[in-house]
């Protein structure tokens, strides 16, 4: 055979990213999207360094930008007295260190570039996964609408509740963490008055579970606002829900007043309880394997839940770029999972105890990674220029 015929479950950012990939690898490669179309829902996200490297080896880093902000630097801040405890800079300083920079971008925006990409016909919209059933020369997928199809390989992009990562280890559900998330967009000039609006700005609070973050949108026009707090009795998961602007306030009324006076800008705010799982010991079996939120879902507090999807789906799509015959794809996916399992599971749990960059650090070992020139096992040098899959 010249070519896999690959499924992707999810057309979110990792399962878009890895079909692009696939795809100009000469795979067949059907997505399969349960949403009628795609929707301008969900978070704005931050991508940092390693994101945008791995989106520019694509070609699609310059449609990227055209709505980006590019924060001048990440700095943290103190909840009550606004001292800064660390102060990173990113802008054109990352793009030398890292050869990318940070890019802020809602995640509808980053999805229509993917989507813009990607083959329309090649995005089966409506087909929610009933059955997933895997025998010795493919896998059989039932959707709810009565259809079938039948693939070679199956990618699990298909976020936290993830129907292929059911079909492979049984049915689990996400565990709640006790903590909410607001999000809000605010006019830049609306605040003006804020120092370091153009900077990616995390204030840390009273305990672990307690923060802010905000970044620019929108070329710097707009002010995205993130605020966590622990809250036991919401447990509502949508990224849609209108929140309260007064209980956001609220929550936050001892912090220093630059702070305040960002949620003070906010008319309108959505609300959201976060899950998580702890790491996966393994994310393949046979022909079957995950990426992104299906097999690492995280807190939000290293801010690498989209920028470890895309990773994966390039280093993913690397590993399967040459592979041909159908007995050849469950040794080419294991060393998939052998290259990203450790990187993403220190993350999740770096994530998960929320202190990475308080006092400063280095940040080398998360924005410095290159998914294009990562050696694809222990004894090969890749030759590969990025992009050449």
């Amino acid at each position: 055979m010249s070519a896999l015929k690959i499924g992707i479950l999810g057309a979110g950012i990792g399962g878009l990213t890895a079909a692009i990939a696939l795809h100009r690898a000469g795979h067949d490669v059907v997505v399969y999207e349960q949403s009628k179309q795609f929707l301008r829902v969900g978070a704005d996200i931050n991508l940092t360094p390693n994101a945008v490297r791995a989106l520019d080896g694509l070609g699609i880093g310059e449609a990227v930008r055209h709505t980006a902000a590019r924060p001048t630097h990440r700095i943290s801040r103190s909840w009550d007295s606004g001292e800064e405890t660390s102060r990173l800079e990113m802008g054109d300083t990352a793009e030398k260190k890292y050869g990318a920079p940070q890019l802020t971008i809602h995640r509808a925006d980053l999805l229509a570039v993917l989507a813009e990409i990607f083959p329309a016909e090649r995005v089966r919209f409506a087909k929610r996964a009933e059955a997933i059933t895997q025998d010795g020369s493919g896998i059989t997928l039932k959707f709810t609408d009565g259809s079938t199809d039948r693939v070679d390989v199956l990618i699990g992009g298909d976020g936290i509740h993830s129907a292929v990562r059911t079909a492979m280890f049984g049915a689990e559900s996400p565990r709640f963490t006790g903590v909410v998330a607001f999000r809000a967009v605010i006019p830049a000039a609306s605040v003006a008055a804020v120092p370091n609006l153009q900077a990616f700005t995390k204030w840390w609070g009273p305990n672990p579970e307690s923060q802010i973050v905000t970044f620019p949108l929108n070329r710097g026009k707009d002010i995205f606002i993130f605020a966590t707090t622990a809250q036991e009795s919401w447990h509502l998961e949508s990224w849609t829900t209108p929140g309260s602007v007064q209980e956001l306030r609220d929550s936050y009324a001892e912090f220093h007043g630059d702070a305040r006076a960002l949620l003070d800008a906010c008319d309108e705010v959505l609300k959201t309880a976060l899950y998580e799982r702890d790491p996966l010991p393994c994310w393949s079996k046979g022909n079957m394997t995950l990426l992104g939120d299906a097999s690492h879902p995280m807190m939000p507090f290293m801010a690498q839940g989209a920028g470890m999807a895309i990773e994966d789906a390039v280093v993913l799509a690397r590993c399967l770029a040459q592979v041909k015959t159908l007995d050849a794809i469950a040794a080419a996916l294991q060393g998939y999972e052998r290259l990203r399992l450790e990187r993403t599971s220190k993350i999740q749990l770096g994530s998960r105890g929320n202190n990475w960059l308080r006092d400063g650090g280095n940040a080398d070992w998360v924005y410095g990674y290159d998914a294009w020139a990562v050696p694809l096992d222990a004894g090969q040098e890749m030759k590969q220029e990025a992009g050449a899959v």
